[in-house]
């Protein structure tokens, strides 16, 4: 294994690590929340809190694969976050990573303009935020690769013409990909199995690796 994934592994889910920037950090995760589903309430408009759901959830089945990736390589995940943390879930997944998701699809959704058919720049609206989130988000982890706290292992991701479109693509594209599909859908029964999906799909991966297989990442 590399030194950046043995390191990584290292105080891997260890409470002891916690720091209490954690719990107002979580408060403030609360709050966006509490203050959407009360709004939803009043409109009978869920799609801000589906959205959130689903960007995290597909960031979920991201690092989950990505985990799966470390353990079958026996080298190293595409990603790995080897550096400091308040608490490291999994290999390439922290819990600061996590409290972002977890309102990135908030963000995103209170980007969109009300008119479904609106444009900028000639690209459909939901489009062009989904792109325009997409590009800002690889240019964050570009930075965070080269301070060393985001460590990529594989030629064909990094900080390469070809790394940085797959980055882009299979990093965070997809999430607003999903995201759009959720709320585009009429049926809330559509948006709910869609996003039941969306979960069930890594949480059956990390009941085989973790709970089955007793892997370790």
């Amino acid at each position: 294994m590399t030194e950046a994934t043995i390191k990584a592994l290292e105080n891997l889910r260890d409470l002891s690590m916690l720091k209490w920037y954690v719990i107002p950090l979580l408060a403030i995760v609360f709050y966006i929340y509490t203050r959407e589903i009360k709004e939803a309430r009043q409109t009978r408009n869920w799609d801000a809190v589906l959205a959130g759901l689903t960007i995290f959830g597909m960031d979920f089945f991201n690092e989950t694969w990505n985990s799966w990736v470390m353990v079958l390589s026996g080298r190293a995940a595409f990603w790995t976050t080897p550096g400091e943390t308040a608490l490291r879930t999994l290999v390439g997944w922290n819990i600061e990573i996590m409290f972002m998701f977890s309102i990135m699809g908030i963000v995103y959704y209170h980007s969109l303009n009300p008119d479904r058919k609106a444009k900028i720049l000639g690209i459909p609206d939901m489009w062009f935020w989904a792109i325009g989130y997409s590009a800002f988000s690889v240019f964050i982890e570009c930075f965070l690769n080269m301070g060393g706290h985001l460590v990529w292992e594989y030629p064909f991701w990094e900080r390469s013409f070809q790394g940085v479109w797959l980055i882009f693509l299979i990093g965070y594209f997809h999430f607003f990909c999903a995201a759009i599909f959720v709320i585009t859908r009429k049926a809330m029964k559509t948006k709910i199995i869609t996003i039941g999906f969306i979960y069930a799909v890594p949480i059956v991966m990390n009941i085989l690796g973790l709970g089955v297989f007793h892997w370790n990442y």
